[in-house]
C-alpha cells in the first residue's frame, strides 16, 4: 500500500520644468533660467494628476472552508462533477476513461477490509472511475463523508481494498491478485487507488508502471476534490 498524504497605491505626478535654450540668441544655459517657467502650483489644475487609491479587495476564502463539511459544500456532487472528462492528465500522462460509476452504498465498492472502515464512518457515497494507459489500469474511488473529522478517521483507520471497476480494455483486474492502492484525505473526502495491468496479471511492489498509475490517480483524485473547493470560493468572493 502506498499512502500520500493589493494594498493601497498611491500615484503621485511631479511637474519637471526643461529649459529650452534658443540657439540663434547666442546665450548659455544659465540664460534660460527656470525663474521664467510656470511653477506646478501656477499651472492649470487640470495638468496636475491627482493621487489615486484603491482599497484592497478580500482576497476569496481559502478552498479547504468549502470542502470541510457539508454545511459549507452545497456544489452540485455527481460522477460528473467529480469526473467530467473522459481523460484523466498528471503531469504529462494521459489516461482514458473506460468506466464510472456512483453508489450511495459504499460498502459495494470495498473489499472486506475497507468495506466496515467506510460503514463506521458514516459514509454517504463513492465514486468510482478506471482509467487505462499502456496496459495499465487504476480505479480511482472518492467516498464523501459529513466533515473532515469523519475522512480523516477513514484514512487512519484504512484497510484493503477498494474494489476495482471493469470497463473497456480492462475488463476484469485487481480482482484475486496483488495490486498497488493507495489511499489520502482532502475535506471531508477520503480517496482510494487500485492499480495494475488491465488483463489481470499481478502488479508486484517493483511494478513501477502500476505504482505510478496508482500515485497518478491519487494526485488527480486530490486535485478534483481541490478544483471543488476552489470553484466554491471563488463563486463566494464574486458575492461578496
Amino acid at each position: 500500500m502506498i499512502g500520500g498524504g493589493a494594498l493601497a497605491t498611491a500615484a503621485v505626478a511631479g511637474v519637471v520644468a526643461v529649459a529650452v535654450i534658443n540657439e540663434g540668441g547666442g546665450g548659455d544655459a544659465s540664460d534660460a533660467s527656470s525663474e521664467s517657467l510656470p511653477s506646478p502650483e501656477d499651472l492649470p489644475s487640470s495638468s496636475q494628476p491627482e493621487p489615486t487609491f484603491k482599497d484592497d479587495a478580500p482576497p476569496p476564502p481559502p478552498p479547504e472552508d468549502f470542502i470541510a463539511d457539508s454545511e459549507r459544500d452545497k456544489a452540485p456532487l455527481t460522477s460528473k462533477t467529480l469526473f467530467p472528462t473522459t481523460e484523466m492528465t498528471v503531469k504529462g500522462r494521459t489516461y482514458e476513461r473506460v468506466a464510472v460509476k456512483a453508489s450511495t452504498k459504499c460498502g459495494s465498492a470495498a473489499h472486506a477490509g475497507l468495506g466496515p472502515v467506510l460503514s463506521k464512518n458514516d459514509c454517504d457515497a463513492i465514486y468510482r472511475a478506471t482509467y487505462t494507459k499502456d496496459g495499465q489500469a487504476v480505479t480511482v474511488g472518492i467516498a464523501v463523508f459529513e466533515d473532515t473529522a469523519a475522512a480523516k478517521a477513514v484514512k487512519k483507520g484504512y484497510k484493503p481494498n477498494l474494489v476495482a471497476l471493469p470497463g473497456g480494455d480492462a475488463k476484469d483486474f485487481c480482482r484475486t491478485v496483488e495490486c498497488r492502492t493507495t489511499v489520502n484525505q482532502l475535506g471531508r473526502y477520503a480517496f482510494f487507488t487500485i492499480a495494475g495491468h488491465a488483463d489481470g496479471k499481478a502488479s508486484g511492489a517493483s511494478d513501477k508502471a502500476a505504482v505510478r498509475a496508482a500515485l497518478d490517480g491519487s494526485e488527480f483524485a486530490r486535485q478534483r476534490v481541490y478544483d471543488r473547493g476552489e470553484k466554491q470560493a471563488a463563486e463566494a468572493a464574486k458575492e461578496s
